[in-house]
């Protein structure tokens, strides 16, 4: 099966995940959240699938471009 890699969209330092490999996702179900200047910006999903492999934790910084997650669908 196909694999959608989902990247930060900007740099930050990840708050919270609200997924774990295995789940089953909707679009647009949130995955993760990321705080960049003082904002809190939720990530989503862009398509349903399995969450394959989860590439970050609460705490992580991220850049932007860096692989969050790979959603199987």
């Amino acid at each position: 099966m196909p694999l959608e890699n989902v990247e930060a969209p900007l740099p930050g330092k990840v708050l919270s995940v609200r997924a774990k490999p295995g789940d089953k996702i909707a679009e647009y179900d949130e995955i993760c959240v990321i705080e960049a200047m003082k904002m809190e910006n939720p990530i989503v999903a862009p398509l349903s699938g399995i969450i394959k492999e989860l590439k970050v934790s609460a705490g992580t910084i991220v850049k932007t471009g860096d692989i969050l997650v790979s959603i199987e669908y």
